[in-house]
């Protein structure tokens, strides 16, 4: 994965850019990915003020990816 471009890198940008490739990458091994996975920060238009946090979007998926990641997601619960 690529960092979003107009995303400043603060410490809280970049810890969310690892958690969102971690997760990326643990989802390939298991066969499932997800169209668009994206980094938010709750700021609206003043991206001048750093972020106190930073959110993973997921985007949207199918049906069948849903019942896929679910299924990875139980069997991993229950071992």
């Amino acid at each position: 994965m690529t960092p979003t471009p107009h995303i400043p890198h603060t410490p809280k940008i970049e810890e969310a850019l690892k958690a969102r490739d971690a997760l990326a990458a643990a989802l390939s091994q298991a066969g499932i990915q997800l169209p668009a996975m994206d980094i938010r920060t709750p700021w609206a238009d003043d991206r001048k003020a750093e972020a106190q946090y930073a959110l993973i979007h997921l985007g949207v998926c199918s049906a069948p990816i849903a019942l896929m990641l679910a299924g990875v997601i139980t069997k991993g619960s229950a071992g």
